[in-house]
């Protein structure tokens, strides 16, 4: 008997749908518990991560794994069929470097979104600078529809949210910095990744996104 796996995460988080395009796209059943986030945190999400009490968190059997690229690792190390890694380990290591780039640079277009005034100002110049090296030098865009070539992998993956959510909160926030005739790689490669069904069935609803982020800006700038 296959061991059950669940996902713990929300519907507009792009982390939980970074996890759902890695099983979707390997053809990997799942049961999803929605979490009511940011307001209540279920007793099993506390369980499963006590550590940091965030999603997404995959349980497979009785085993947790936290944080969304890690969990990717997982599910392509545990099913290895339909690779999201190249198979070559220098194109594996490079593939690495740009998740880990994601991950450290990406949060800047959230600070866009949790700030104001000089501050927002700064976090901008981020944001902005993050899709000058992503455009200028990541994998093969503008020469194959993917980061790394014409299969979607794991690298698109990590940059899902740019071709989502950045959208969503230029919305919210009322500024523009995603420019497709600045970023014409970058944009050509939006439309590629959103393409594929195994992402477009799981994006959620764009106004849905808009409304949530928007009552989650005013709380947020309410309180600090």
């Amino acid at each position: 008997m296959a061991e059950v796996i669940k996902l713990h995460g929300a519907w507009p988080s792009p982390f939980s749908c970074r996890v759902i395009w890695a099983l979707k796209l390997k053809g990997i059943p799942y049961e999803n518990i929605e979490e009511d986030l940011p307001y209540r945190k279920s007793p099993e999400l506390l369980k499963y991560n006590p550590v940091h009490k965030k999603i997404p968190v995959l349980v497979h059997g009785e085993k947790p794994i936290c944080e969304s690229m890690i969990i990717i690792e997982y599910i392509e190390e545990t099913w290895p069929e339909t690779p999201l890694l190249p198979a070559d380990p220098y194109d594996r290591a490079i593939a690495r470097f740009w998740v880990k780039f994601a991950d450290d640079k990406g949060p800047s277009i959230w600070m866009v979104f949790r700030t104001t005034g000089e501050e927002q100002v700064k976090f901008k110049k981020e944001s902005l600078e993050m899709l000058k090296t992503i455009e200028e030098h990541a994998g093969t865009l503008g020469k194959k529809k993917f980061f790394g070539g014409n299969n979607i992998g794991i690298v698109d993956i990590a940059f899902g949210g740019i071709a989502h959510w950045f959208g969503v909160i230029e919305d919210v926030v009322g500024v523009k910095l995603f420019e497709a005739q600045v970023f014409p790689r970058l944009h050509a490669w939006t439309e590629n990744f959103k393409q594929v069904p195994a992402i477009k069935e799981s994006l959620p609803d764009r106004d849905k996104l808009v409304v949530f982020y928007k009552q989650m800006r005013e709380n947020l700038l309410a309180s600090s």
